[in-house]
């Protein structure tokens, strides 16, 4: 309850310094408001910002602090309450003729800025190091060569457990590698097509068609991957082939996975492809090249770093996929060739040993956190190798 009444009381006080300061600074400045340095808005939004920034900042500082010294939860919005109405007094009373409101207000919007960023980039640097962390309560207590190098993944919360990732890296990539067989190329053939061949007329409905995959939830993916993609192909592949007789498969989960990436790759490859220079297309036209050779010689090549930063993007977007790798893969962690055997990946193996009543002290449970970093390593890695032949791309065609 005083949660709402502090919130409801901050923003009345907000609205009401906007429009009171505003009209303060008219009354400065005698009706003609050429004589003022800023604008009625400046005046107006300093006293708002001021009121509402003084507010929330003490009470963040506040309820952390309240963490440490035991403050209650009253003291902790009196204060803000008063540091609110505090700042709303000092930043009213200073409106005159020749406040320059305009750089105040600068000011503050340029602190929000560096907040908003330094969140960001706190926020990270807390999500890696609270891995780190975990991960060596967990190495501390396993060793490291067994983890990295070993080939069983046989978890016993009563001890004596085999913590080998190979099986589950194995079952990552497979199943990663099979989906960007069935997205790279359907994805890359459907953007030239948009790009070069579609008249604007079927690019304005079939590119919309297509980037609603995109927006189907992934459990969608895994229920159709469950239900249909996996029967189907232990129906008519793999049991008349002899392969298998499960409907969970590294292949179930790569098709369904490459399908939810197709408006990934194509809408990246799209804006990548049109972004080439018309000029290249003119001059290859104009000696003689058919259209299709031009795609091939010129077009392709000229954003082929773009298209493989797609491609990896895409790569590291597979790799922490987990919904349907569930419903669609198993859950069997084995190093196997077979297509249609069931695996299972990391993202599959962090849900699991983290879900029940778990002791967070005993390696079962830490190797989430060693299975995550890794993880983290390994998709941070290709978004960063995405990132500099994007880069690359983009300094040598603007």
């Amino acid at each position: 309850m005083i949660a709402t009444l502090f919130f409801v009381l901050l923003a009345v006080a907000v609205m009401g310094g906007y429009f009171l300061g505003r009209r303060r600074a008219a009354a400065s400045a005698g009706g003609d408001i050429r004589a003022l340095h800023s604008l009625l808005n400046y005046h107006g939004w300093n006293v708002a910002l001021a009121t509402g920034m003084t507010g929330l900042g003490v009470l963040l500082i506040g309820s952390f602090a309240s963490s440490f010294i035991g403050l209650p939860p009253e003291v902790v919005y009196a204060v803000a309450a008063l540091a609110a109405a505090a700042a709303f007094f000092l930043s009213f009373q200073r409106i005159s003729r020749d406040f320059r409101a305009r750089n105040a207000v600068e000011s503050m919007v340029m602190g929000l800025l560096i907040v908003a960023s330094s969140i960001a980039i706190l926020t990270t640097v807390g999500i890696v190091m609270s891995m780190l962390l975990e991960t060596g309560r967990f190495f501390a207590q396993y060793e490291w060569t067994e983890f990295f190098f070993g080939t069983t993944w046989s978890p016993n919360f009563r001890g004596d457990s085999d913590l080998g990732i190979l099986p589950l890296l194995w079952g990552t990539l497979y199943i990663s590698l099979i989906a960007l067989a069935v997205a790279v190329p359907i994805g890359l053939f459907a953007a030239i097509y948009l790009s070069e061949y579609a008249s604007r007329r079927v690019r304005s409905v079939a590119k919309p068609l297509i980037e609603v995959l995109a927006g189907i939830p992934t459990i969608v993916y895994g229920l159709f991957a469950l239900i249909t993609v996996g029967p189907m192909l232990r129906d008519y592949f793999a049991q008349p082939l002899g392969l298998g007789d499960s409907s969970s498969s590294v292949m179930t989960a790569g098709l369904v996975m490459g399908i939810m990436l197709i408006p990934f790759v194509s809408s990246l490859s799209d804006d990548i492809i049109n972004a080439v220079p018309q000029a290249m297309r003119d001059g290859s036209l104009g000696l003689g090249a058919t259209p299709s050779e031009t795609i091939r010689s010129v077009i392709i090549p000229a954003a082929l770093p773009g298209i493989v930063g797609a491609i990896l993007l895409a790569a590291s977007r597979a790799i922490g996929e987990t919904m349907i790798v569930v419903l669609g893969a198993g859950a069997a962690a084995t190093l196997s060739m077979n297509p249609f055997e069931a695996m299972t990946t990391v993202t599959v193996k962090i849900v699991s040993q983290l879900t029940g009543d778990t002791d967070f002290a005993s390696p079962e449970t830490l190797v989430a956190f060693a299975l995550g970093i890794t993880l983290f390593v390994l998709t941070l890695g290709l978004n960063v190798l995405a990132l500099y032949i994007v880069r690359k791309y983009r300094e040598q065609y603007e």
